[in-house]
């Protein structure tokens, strides 16, 4: 192709959105991947046995469903094959006694369930997703707006006038609240709590953090509208509609395309410097979806701006993830009704479980009792595995990622405090007799099992950073129009033509697509 209009590094949902859309416009735009394929942290492989389908890292499109990426791209992307699949239980907890609920797609039958539990639980859950609903035009426009824009700048100003000053400024505090304090001055019940606090593990938080209250209604509110689909045959499929649309649009996608650096002439970003010493100039910018370390570290090197350097140095990353992928010979016999076919099923003691589990982490110890998040694509996609068997993808959001001892005190950690194969296949042993506390003969029906530690899964994807698969830690600090930097202006780099997205800006982590879906608007 003739030198393309962007260039975009790196093929995460954030750079395919980026891509469709501004091809979409009539934009010529080239995609360069580093790996042999295309994706980030969406990878389909059959990883335990032939016939069983894992989505290796990403496997939930509740975010991409409800953002207006989808509302955009949805349509063409399934007349390229899109097609996802739905439960109407997407989440739900196990506790070590038995204990358990189900949240449905249905808002009555969750008032219903919630205060069977315990006497108005449910109608605590009613008013606190109505909130959200009441307050959706405020919180999604921050959510996933661009932030330094005229629209914002209108939004608050609207807000202010109607709400009164004031009062919107006791919304913003009130949404600062932590989980931990929501939780206990709402809810009577602990498994009630314990349905919701491991939730904000996935936004990259913990339940004593500032927002996660407000992240985890947030969530409570998607699931119930829109539940927790995967996509049909493995998220690779997302990937090839994606790939055809752009290439439909007229990009170009080059795999095991290594960018070393960028390339700038007088003050401007005008190209990219492969491994092989290739050079590739593009007539309107630089779009780089990768974390700040690879941005102003390995891509700008000597280049980069003194203020980004010294604000890449002050940027913390968050807990790591540790994985498991199984496949069984029959679908799990859960000890708890109905919980065969809940999408995410998250196994914790808590809130408090919760809380532990994560300060441990965050401490560089081993969870002693880890919050286990249990995924079952076979009871939403058949197609997974051959007919009567099962696959369960597991996801502990707690993991650190420098290790320095175990909580429970009996693995120990290496003198280096990276993982290893000997300690990962250790850990999994943990978190295996955990869950076959929980399931009638899981041992006997195992197939096979493949865990992947933090160091795993930055190997497969250098923007994870010890493992942490949320672009850096997503403490409010570290948000909104602090992210990724306290001076961060949008999307912008302090260089002309370089532009920076992906997880470690503004919106955030997720599949939303959302920081690539807000740059091609704007450019």
């Amino acid at each position: 192709m003739t030198a393309p209009d962007h260039i975009i590094v790196g093929s995460g949902i954030n750079a395919l959105v980026c891509a469709a859309m501004l091809g979409g416009k009539g934009a010529k735009v080239l995609v360069l991947e580093r790996n042999d394929r295309i994706g980030g942290c969406m990878r389909t492989e059959e990883i335990t046995a032939p016939g069983f389908v894992h989505d290796v890292m990403a496997t939930t499109f509740v975010l991409f469903i409800t953002s207006p990426a989808f509302a955009a791209l949805g349509k063409d992307l399934a007349r390229h094959g899109l097609e996802f699949c739905h439960t109407a239980t997407p989440t739900g907890v196990l506790r070590p006694d038995g204990s358990h609920a189900v949240l449905s797609t249905d808002r009555a039958a969750n008032v219903a369930a919630l205060n069977e539990i315990a006497s108005g639980d449910g109608d605590r859950h009613a008013n606190d997703v109505s909130e959200i609903e009441r307050n959706a035009g405020l919180l999604f426009g921050l959510l996933g707006g661009s932030l330094w824009s005229y629209p914002t700048t209108r939004l608050m100003a609207g807000e202010a006038w109607r709400r009164g000053p004031r009062n919107l400024a006791a919304f913003l505090g009130d949404a600062l609240a932590p989980a931990r304090g929501w939780l206990e001055n709402s809810y009577q019940s602990e498994t009630v709590r314990a349905l919701w606090a491991p939730w904000v593990l996935h936004a990259g938080l913990g339940p004593e953090d500032a927002f996660s209250s407000q992240i985890a209604k947030v969530i409570a509110f998607a699931l119930e509208a829109a539940g927790a689909p995967i996509v049909k045959g493995g998220a690779r499929n997302l990937l090839s509609a994606f790939e055809a649309l752009i290439k439909e649009r007229g990009g170009v996608i080059r795999t095991e395309g290594d960018v070393a650096s960028i390339v700038q002439s007088e003050g401007r970003a005008t190209g990219v410097r492969l491994a092989s010493g290739e050079i590739v100039t593009a007539k309107k910018s630089i779009i780089c979806s990768v974390t700040p370390t690879q941005l102003y570290g390995r891509l700008l090197g000597k280049d980069a701006p003194a203020a980004a350097v010294e604000a890449t140095r002050k940027y913390r990353y968050g807990k790591g993830n540790f994985q498991i992928h199984y496949a069984l010979d029959r679908p799990p016999a859960w000890r708890g009704n109905g919980l065969g076919n809940v999408a995410l099923l998250h196994l914790t003691p808590g809130l408090d479980g919760v809380s532990k589990a994560c300060n441990e982490a965050v401490r560089g110890l081993l969870p002693e009792v880890p919050t286990i998040c249990v995924g079952q694509p076979h009871a939403l996609d058949p197609s997974r595995c051959p007919n009567g068997k099962a696959i369960l993808w597991l996801q502990l959001p707690e993991a650190p990622r420098h290790i320095k001892g175990d909580a429970a005190g009996k693995l120990e950690a290496p003198a280096d405090g990276q993982w290893t194969e000997k300690l990962r296949e250790a850990y999994a042993d943990r978190v295996e007799a955990i869950l076959g506390n929980h399931i009638d003969g899981f041992k006997d029906s195992v197939i096979a099992r493949r865990a992947y530690s933090p160091a795993d899964l930055e190997a497969m994807n250098i923007n994870l950073v010890g493992g942490d698969p949320y672009g850096g830690s997503s403490t409010i600090d570290q948000s909104f129009l602090w992210r990724p930097f306290k001076a961060s202006r949008n999307h912008d780099t302090g260089i002309k033509g370089l532009y920076h997205i992906g997880a470690s800006t503004h919106p955030g982590a997720g599949l939303g697509g959302g920081s690539g879906f807000l740059l091609a608007g704007r450019l």
